[in-house]
């Protein structure tokens, strides 16, 4: 069931979805300094695209580093993130077959605020 849901994901959104957040992991890495939150985006990015069948847990050793990034990210492209996550589930939750998508798409509004400090692991 997780690769027929992902599969309809990928079709109905997860694509564009990870494409932005590719596309922000490549304005991030041009810089040195923004390249952790570059590395970030794309981990976050890989999520989007085949989110069934993982989850996001904080990481034990995320410390003040990550709060700080955290804040800086928010700033920057996560309220943009977190929106474009709000529109896909909207319009995914117009039909019945795209209620859990639109749920997987509110799971992850968390992680597109605030990903520094979050790894993403399978749920087995």
């Amino acid at each position: 069931m997780r690769i027929l849901l992902n599969i309809i994901w990928l079709v109905f959104g997860g694509l564009w979805l990870a494409l932005c957040y590719f596309l922000v992991g490549i304005a991030f890495c041009i810089l040195i300094v923004t390249i952790p939150f570059g590395i970030a985006s794309f981990r976050v990015g890989l999520y989007a695209l085949w989110p069934f069948g993982k989850t996001v847990v904080n990481k034990p050793t995320a410390g003040t580093g990550s709060l700080v990034g955290n804040v800086i990210w928010l700033v920057l492209v996560g309220i943009w993130l977190a929106l474009g996550h709000v529109v896909t589930a909207v319009a995914m939750a117009i039909t019945i077959i795209g209620i859990p998508l639109a749920a997987a798409n509110l799971k992850m509004i968390p992680v597109s605020l605030m990903p520094l400090g979050k790894d993403i692991v399978d749920v087995r």
